[in-house]
């Protein structure tokens, strides 16, 4: 099946190439994922972000993943790369996730770490101004990368928790342990990057595979 007809919806985030888009298509992934991040590992060029996009098949939605981005650079993207959401993953505010829907006239998912109960607070708070939610695994002190660090948090906090709008669970996720997931949260849709790697940024066709059969 394709992804917009499985059960639950797989993003594979961090792709770098046309073969990573058409490994995460092939498998079934729903969502593909750009990073605009020039720290990460996965980090394309616009060039690279554009040949990759354009390999997405219909009904794959291509998810640019941005950091703290300043209007100049969501322009230059926009203007080049035919993204489908807008991923936010920095210290954006909900004021700056509604300029930032209305500037690029697309919908955006903001992202939210959770490491405790504490955390729970912030996802409301988003969930008013968002179209999505990403619930990952709050990041070290100190750490380079705002995701993607293969970390994951107590999946319990999200028992029972329902949202109005829709919600992707990542951090940690692997082919081995996203049942255990699904089954813990209930979540319908899932996002992975690190844990379908063979190394930092080198996507892993099999592994993309596994994980988007093991998640149902």
């Amino acid at each position: 099946m394709t992804g917009p007809d499985r059960q639950r919806r797989v993003k594979i985030c961090g792709l770098r190439s046309t073969a990573d888009v058409s490994a995460a298509a092939e498998a079934g992934a729903a969502y593909v994922g750009l990073v605009f991040f020039a720290r990460s590992p996965r980090h394309v060029t616009v060039d690279q972000a554009r040949a990759a996009a354009l390999a997405a098949p219909p009904g794959v939605a291509k998810v640019g993943l941005f950091v703290d981005p300043d209007d100049a650079m969501l322009d230059a993207v926009l203007a080049a790369v035919p993204l489908d959401l807008v991923q936010l993953h920095g210290h954006e505010t909900p004021e700056r996730v509604a300029v930032v829907r209305a500037r690029t006239g697309l919908p955006v998912m903001k992202a939210v770490g959770v490491s405790g109960p504490q955390d729970l607070a912030e996802i409301d708070r988003f969930a008013r101004v968002a179209d999505q939610i990403l619930v990952d695994a709050k990041p070290a002190a100190g750490a380079d990368l705002p995701g993607g660090n293969g970390l994951s948090f107590d999946w319990r906090l999200l028992v029972g928790r329902r949202w109005p709008v829709p919600w992707m669970l990542a951090g940690g996720l692997t082919p081995d342990n996203v049942a255990e997931a699904v089954r813990l949260t209930g979540a319908r849709q899932l996002d992975v990057s690190s844990g379908v790697e063979a190394a930092p940024g080198v996507k892993d066709a099999g592994r993309i595979a596994a994980f988007v059969a093991a998640a149902g």
